[in-house]
């Protein structure tokens, strides 16, 4: 029952479709033509200001172009024979209304016995130039030979078309698989991209292990050259510092502080004698401790000095 009713569906919209394109062909055929007398009475009023026609045409003209409109404004009182809306009236206007403004019923008789031959003359005109148009070759060629093409231009142009649907519908195809093509040399590229990125760390992390090395070689080498140009300075600012003369002079002060530090020796320990003989004086010998107290530091600031004396000169 489904699929029946399926069929019946698929049925309905394939004659929906069939009458709607009859209905286009239908309103297609009268626009053009519609354009077409347009057209016709436009092109008249342009070689009237040029030229003076004749007096048939002009009356041809005026009468189509009457008859036009009258048939435009009857059209827009009652746009739709089929409806059975009841429509609002312009201005109390009705479709009879317009239609009692039609010429003569004899100026249109000879407008339509003429009307006929001047659509054909027209349409013939449009499509030669329709033809050279698709092929501008064929212009000079003789009237009949281009009746004869022209007859065969609707199928030329379903070719062309068809020809030109597959190329439309080959490039797509083409684009669509370059896409693809474009993405899959992207997604390899930034997987080369990768790879390659890897082995630039790989190898900058060997090479500047490698360079820390050197760097560290080189700055011991560079220290093992300094340290003796150091030492090399230290002794010749000691060389500039202690003159012969001036080790001369340290000597003799050194000598005359060495008496001297004797003499306070041989000054302390007969202070010291003096002291052990005085210590039962009580009171007495707290004075005799602090001239004691004040030699000795005498002394021991005269053996620093001369400690001190002995260093610079060794």
């Amino acid at each position: 029952l489904l699929g029946d009713a399926q069929d019946r569906w698929f049925g309905l919209f394939l004659q929906a479709e069939r009458e709607l394109q009859l209905q286009k062909l239908g309103w297609l055929r009268s626009e053009s033509l519609y354009r077409l007398l347009q057209e016709m009475i436009q092109e008249h009023h342009v070689t009237k200001h040029h030229s003076q026609p004749l007096q048939e045409d002009s009356e041809f003209y005026e009468t189509l172009e009457q008859c036009l409109l009258v048939a435009q404004c009857a059209r827009m009182l009652d746009p739709s024979p089929t409806t059975t809306q009841v429509q609002a009236q312009l201005m109390g206007l009705t479709p009879k209304h317009v239609l009692d403004l039609m010429p003569p019923e004899l100026d249109v008789k000879r407008m339509k016995q003429r009307l006929v031959r001047k659509l054909e003359e027209k349409l013939q005109k449009k499509c030669f130039t329709l033809l050279t148009y698709y092929q501008p070759d064929w212009e000079d060629e003789p009237e009949g030979l281009k009746t004869l093409k022209l007859s065969r231009l609707p199928e030329m142009l379903e070719n062309e078309r068809k020809r030109l649907e597959s190329q439309r519908e080959r490039g797509r195809e083409r684009a669509v698989m370059l896409q693809r093509q474009a993405h899959g040399y992207l997604t390899e590229l930034l997987g080369c991209m990768q790879i390659l990125q890897s082995l630039i760390l790989d190898h900058r992390l060997k090479a500047q292990n490698e360079l820390d090395r050197k760097k560290t070689e080189y700055m011991e080498a560079k220290c093992q050259i300094i340290i003796p140009k150091i030492r090399l300075e230290m002794l010749q600012v000691q060389l500039d510092t202690y003159t012969p003369q001036k080790i001369a002079v340290h000597r003799k002060i050194r000598d005359a502080l060495k008496s001297e530090l004797q003499r306070e020796e041989a000054e302390k320990q007969s202070a010291e004698r003096m002291l052990s003989s005085f210590e039962i004086l009580g009171q007495d010998f707290e004075v005799l401790v602090k001239e004691y107290a004040q030699l000795r530091q005498e002394i021991d600031n005269k053996k620093w000095a001369l400690h001190e004396f002995s260093q610079h000169n060794h």
